[in-house]
């Protein structure tokens, strides 16, 4: 999968997520401060990448994704 592919589903999930349109997103689109994102909104969201992609997130990279741009990288450098 390319990283434009990848990055169109991780759009997709976020617009259905948190109700923005797509084309206000982009990879320097933080979750936290852009979207108003708590802890459980990204816990869920972090489920939903998992479940996509078929990729398992450990914990402690998921406190790594602040933005669009790191979940399309774990995600590219995850794949199956």
């Amino acid at each position: 999968m390319t990283e434009d592919q990848i990055f169109s589903k991780i759009s997709s999930l976020i617009s259905e997520n948190f109700d923005i349109n797509e084309s206000g997103i982009t990879n320097d689109t933080n979750f936290t401060n852009d979207l108003d994102a708590d802890s459980i909104d990204l816990v869920e969201f972090i489920l939903q990448l998992e479940d996509e992609f078929g990729a398992e997130i450990p914990d402690e990279e998921a406190e790594k994704i602040k933005t669009v741009g790191d979940a399309v990288a774990y995600i590219k450098a995850h794949q199956k």
